[in-house]
């Protein structure tokens, strides 16, 4: 199992039915028409009934916003997901770091095509792993080369501190260098460029530079440069030792021995660039609208990061500059979406939006979904887009 799952990489987990009390959906704050709400209702119903715990989509456009829910955000009291509910977007984040990244290219700080040697002197070297091949380009789209720090559970070379699905608080004192370093452990997987591969060491690095040329935090230059202009109040990246989420907020779940496990309180500050904020639908949608509307990176510097290569295994999705576009079937038509998904202990995300102003959130409270959650997002992208 991979520790934080982007790219639509969900474990498929075959699981019982949940029959917890609360498993009808509900809405509220009416903003798209009927027809919308009722498929979106429809499919999270669909979803909670094929073993997920809870589930929400926060539908946001130009005509208003409103929150679908079904099943649980508390398996033992049946309690509703909460609206407004904080939740952990795991890769998601990435998008808001690349987001950083190319505002810095805009405003001329860092060569997109320059090697990452040039920010980071000595920090990517060894074991055949060459800084200087490797560009800031790369890093963002996943053609670097380098392997994860995380790689599949049980591998020889994974430290055993890091081979444990827990409530991460083993991890608290790594920091962005210890985790690339476990990476440069490993030889480079292939000759940059070349081929993609989603690797969260990528990113951090990514954070590195970012603190490099800023002179300030990851956290700080995301404050500033995105939650702050957006009125994004409720999104956040967690200090060490803050276990916790905000409140409002569902449970997050594992599945354990066939019973769900809370996994709500878990240490994922070192985890950084990779996938550590915490946010809400609303706020994501905000981010998303004004990321591909052009409100938040000069016109070069967005369609930079459109240019898309293609994923392994995945033909509906192309990976960008941290941003994803996704080509889905829906009826006779194929909609264009862009966004990011995320996987984290507790939480699965994946974010869309249009460059017509809608955007959906949807979030389910466990890591460990199944097939039937790629099939409910495909029908609530198809109804928004």
């Amino acid at each position: 199992m991979r520790m934080f799952r982007g790219c639509g990489r969900y474990v498929v987990v075959a699981v019982a039915l949940l029959a917890a009390a609360g498993c009808g959906a509900s809405t509220a704050k009416s903003g798209t028409d009927s027809a919308v709400r009722g498929q979106v209702s429809d499919a999270l119903n669909e979803l909670v009934r094929s073993g997920m715990p809870g589930a929400q989509a926060v539908i946001s456009g130009p005509d208003g916003e409103h929150t679908v829910t079904a099943g649980s955000g508390d398996v033992a009291t049946g309690a509703a997901y909460a609206e407004h509910a904080h939740f952990r977007i795991g890769s998601v984040t990435k998008t808001f770091v690349a987001t950083v990244v190319m505002q810095l290219v805009g405003e001329g700080a860092v060569d997109l095509e320059a090697p990452i040697e040039r920010y980071l002197p000595g920090v990517v070297q060894g074991n055949g792993n060459d800084g200087n091949r490797i560009t800031v380009h790369q890093l963002l789209q996943h053609t670097s080369g380098l392997a994860d720090f995380a790689p599949e559970s049980g591998s020889e070379r994974l430290p055993q501190q890091l081979d444990q699905m827990s409530d991460g608080k083993a991890y608290r004192d790594f920091t962005p260098a210890d985790l690339v370093n476990i990476a440069l452990s490993l030889p480079p997987q292939f000759e940059p460029g070349t081929q993609f591969l989603y690797t969260n060491t990528n990113y951090v690095l990514l954070d590195m530079l970012i603190q490099r040329v800023t002179g300030g935090s990851l956290a700080a230059a995301i404050n500033s440069r995105i939650l702050e202009p957006l009125s994004m109040h409720d999104t956040y990246i967690p200090l060490p030792g803050d276990t916790s989420l905000h409140d409002p907020h569902p449970l997050g779940y594992r599945k354990v021995d066939g019973k769900w496990v809370d996994a709500t309180d878990t240490e994922t500050a070192w985890a950084g660039a990779a996938g550590a904020i915490v946010s809400t639908g609303a706020d994501v949608n905000r981010f998303f609208t004004a990321l591909v509307t052009g409100k938040l990176l000069p016109a070069a510097q967005l369609a930079q990061m459109q240019q898309t290569l293609p994923m392994q295994s995945f033909a509906e999705m192309t990976y960008g500059l941290g941003l994803i576009r996704f080509q889905l079937p829906c009826g006779a038509e194929t909609k264009e979406l862009w966004g990011h998904t995320g996987g984290i202990p507790g939480f699965s995300t994946i974010a869309i939006a249009t460059t017509k102003g809608t955007a959906a959130a949807v979030s389910v409270n466990t890591e460990q979904t199944n097939e039937q959650f790629s099939t409910t997002f495909t029908t609530i992208a198809c109804a928004i887009a």
